[in-house]
């Protein structure tokens, strides 16, 4: 099997030669720029030839053309930290409007979904970092939940206002960035979708309700959407069948459930298994390589994609990586 052959059958839940595999984190100087973002995107994918690509770009692209400032991190493990932030009080969400995915930072973004494109020459799937609604109000408050979460307690119009705007702007992109080549989106909750933030009935009003209508742009138009929920005490189940092609989470998470049993629960294919900021990152490449074959064991090595709960940390060892690969290719031997 090629690689786009290897995503495809593992999406259907056809037999594999083996589970696709990928990797992907922040590299925290370079992704300042379109190309700067492709370069370290395609260095990760051939230095280890990972199967499919998450494009992992810095989160405050979703807010900047909003008028978020930051300033750069200088370190490669540290990111950058917020200096102004759109929205600082709660009139401040009837102020947004729409975006134009062409230009400023998002058209920076699209810049560099082309040159990955050309990069891959088509060998392998890519697919764009997109957050939800109320993930990217979340950032417009300089990535803090509070304020956010005090606006549906006490202003819950102007929040609504907020994510309409947010709403409209992130389908207009997401289908954007299937016109620069993308094979999809990575559609990313941030933690929103977990019981420590919101009930599930504060999430079905202010998070499903929004995040269906931007996948509804790209449910019929891409091979290879995934919907990502973040953190630990997930709502797999409200979640688990969105219009998508794959679930991501991290199933080694206290009241996660495992990939095997998230397998049970949703008929989409599963994406996870490393611990990514325990295990890869400090454990050794024999520890790294029984998460990756427990991951294999529970789900038979069907419908599932190998990969980190998260992104991985910049120091994750290039051995823990390496180990991560060759466990995947012996599980079958």
């Amino acid at each position: 099997m090629n690689k786009r052959e290897r995503v495809d059958a593992a999406l259907r839940g056809a037999e594999l030669d083996r589970a696709p595999i990928s990797f992907w984190g922040h590299d925290y100087i370079r992704e300042w720029s379109a190309d700067g973002l492709a370069e370290a995107m395609l260095a990760n994918e051939r230095a280890h030839d990972w199967d499919y690509m998450k494009v992992n770009p810095r989160a405050s692209y979703h807010v900047e053309d909003w008028g978020a400032e930051l300033a750069h991190s200088t370190d490669p493990n540290k990111g950058h930290t917020f200096t102004r932030v759109p929205v600082r009080e709660p009139a401040d969400w009837r102020r947004l409007r729409p975006l134009d995915p062409e230009q400023g930072v998002l058209g920076e973004q699209l810049a560099a979904l082309r040159l990955i494109r050309d990069g891959l020459h088509g060998e392998a799937y890519f697919i764009q970092t997109i957050f939800s609604p109320l993930s990217v109000a979340k950032y417009l408050v300089g990535n803090t939940p509070e304020p956010v979460r005090q606006s549906i307690a006490s202003d819950r119009d102007a929040l609504r206002a907020a994510l309409e705007v947010i709403t409209e702007t992130f389908a207009t992109y997401a289908r954007a960035s299937l016109d620069a080549g993308a094979s999809g989106i990575f559609f990313a909750t941030t933690g929103w979708a977990a019981a420590g933030a919101l009930t599930e009935d504060e999430y079905r009003a202010f998070g499903q309700e929004y995040d269906l209508r931007v996948l509804a742009a790209v449910a019929d138009r891409a091979p290879f959407n995934v919907l990502h929920n973040c953190g630990e005490g997930i709502y797999f189940d409200l979640l688990s069948d969105y219009p998508v092609q794959a679930i991501s989470w991290a199933a080694t998470l206290a009241g996660n459930p495992t990939l095997g049993e998230g397998q049970q629960r949703t008929t989409k294919a599963v994406m996870g298994g490393v611990s990514e900021k325990t295990t890869l990152v400090d454990g050794t490449p024999e520890q790294v390589a029984a998460e990756v074959r427990a991951a294999l064991d529970t789900t038979g090595g069907r419908r599932v994609l190998l990969a980190p709960g998260c992104s991985i940390p910049p120091r994750t060892p290039q051995a823990n990586l390496e180990a991560a690969a060759e466990a995947n290719r012996d599980w079958r031997k």
